[in-house]
């Protein structure tokens, strides 16, 4: 059975971040959305999902992570740093058509990038996925040209499985996977 996760509960936490589930009704995390989808790196790497507005970008929210929260038990989780409070970007999971199980996303804001941040998300995000939800096998899909994100997804011990091409995307990305340790998941 899934339990749904609740706004604003914390789903993860590492020396230098917080990881919690999202909310529509919070301002911070609503211009978070807002500032991630309108990111350059973001739509040129992931997609320009047509959000321009905080409504918008709240709508986003309650059609994406809220719905995924509801349904799954997991979603994207806004990451927000321990020492300054400030939101940096988002890492998660994602329920993606045309893939037998979930999808391990993250994006950050461009000032963020490089120093560390994405793969010590991803690393609470694998490990809850493993303890708290008993996931086996992840995916992770990402542009071919997107060099850095492979080699963030190879740093995680990911490996690439093949090209694919998915419902929603409208070109071939690459597919990897990971296997999780059944001590994780039990």
């Amino acid at each position: 059975m899934t339990v749904a996760l609740v706004p604003g509960q914390v789903i993860a936490e590492t020396p230098r971040l917080h990881l919690h589930a999202m909310s529509d009704g919070d301002d911070a995390d609503t211009a978070l959305m807002l500032a991630l989808l309108n990111d350059p790196a973001f739509i040129r790497h992931i997609a320009d999902r047509g959000v321009r507005t905080l409504d918008q970008a709240r709508d986003y929210l309650r059609n994406g992570a809220l719905r995924s929260y509801a349904q799954h038990g997991f979603g994207m989780y806004a990451i927000r740093r321990k020492d300054t409070g400030a939101l940096i970007g988002n890492c998660g999971l994602v329920s993606r058509e045309g893939l037998d199980g979930p999808d391990l996303g993250y994006a950050l804001l461009p000032a963020y990038a490089g120093q560390g941040f994405a793969v010590e998300a991803a690393r609470a995000v694998i490990a809850d996925a493993g303890s708290r939800l008993g996931i086996v096998r992840l995916h992770a899909i990402v542009n071919p040209d997107n060099v850095a994100s492979i080699g963030l997804l190879q740093k995680l011990g990911f490996e690439f499985d093949r090209m694919i091409v998915l419902p929603a995307i409208e070109h071939p990305v690459d597919l990897f996977h990971l296997h999780l340790s059944k001590e994780a998941a039990a």
